[in-house]
């Protein structure tokens, strides 16, 4: 059966955004056109990978001679976006992303994949697992112009550094309620 695909090729909005309080917070992927809004639950560290490789790719495309792409050096005013999530509700966690350039419409492309579980059993005596086999039951698909993708990783990056401080000495976050810093054996 083939996968159910939220696709934006065109998305009103598309951000990364954070719920909750520094430390304990959930990110989310999420993509708007007209009313229709789809959430995908990622990691931290997803989020920023996501943002750099983003900020990579327009760099590299920007260096072209003539950047026929017209990408932007930096985020366009009129493209800054830091109105809150809309309402979450999760479809899937994401577990791969992979990101993609279309030449054709000048667009950088995301595409995100939920966890796969696999179930085994546990009376075989080896694993056999073709993971060509395995296919995900939905995935996001999302389109989205230079200039928007710029806007994207900026605010992407901005709310991942806006958790806990880390500590100047052990480089470890810092709680609220106070910190103690675990010694190294390198120190």
């Amino acid at each position: 059966m083939a996968p159910l695909v939220h696709a934006f090729d065109w998305p009103d909005r598309v951000v990364v955004g954070a719920i909750g309080q520094p430390g304990s917070r959930s990110f989310y992927l999420q993509a708007r056109t007209g009313k229709r809004v789809v959430s995908v639950g990622l990691e931290k560290q997803q989020s920023a990978a996501l943002a750099e490789k983003i900020e990579e790719v327009l760099d590299e495309l920007m260096s072209q001679e003539g950047n026929p792409s017209s990408v932007p050096a930096t985020t366009p005013v009129e493209l800054v976006d830091n109105d809150p999530l809309d309402p979450v509700e999760e479809e899937f966690r994401i577990g791969t992303l992979s990101l993609g350039w279309d030449p054709s419409t000048a667009q950088v492309v995301i595409q995100a994949f939920p966890i796969i579980e696999i179930e085994i059993d546990e009376d075989q005596d080896e694993l056999e697992l073709d993971l060509a086999d395995v296919e995900p039951d939905e995935m996001l698909l999302v389109r989205i112009p230079v200039g928007s993708a710029r806007a994207f990783a900026k605010r992407t990056l901005e709310v991942v550094g806006a958790g806990r401080p880390l500590c100047p000495l052990c480089g470890m976050p810092m709680d609220a309620d106070g910190h103690v810093c675990d010694p190294s054996p390198d120190l």
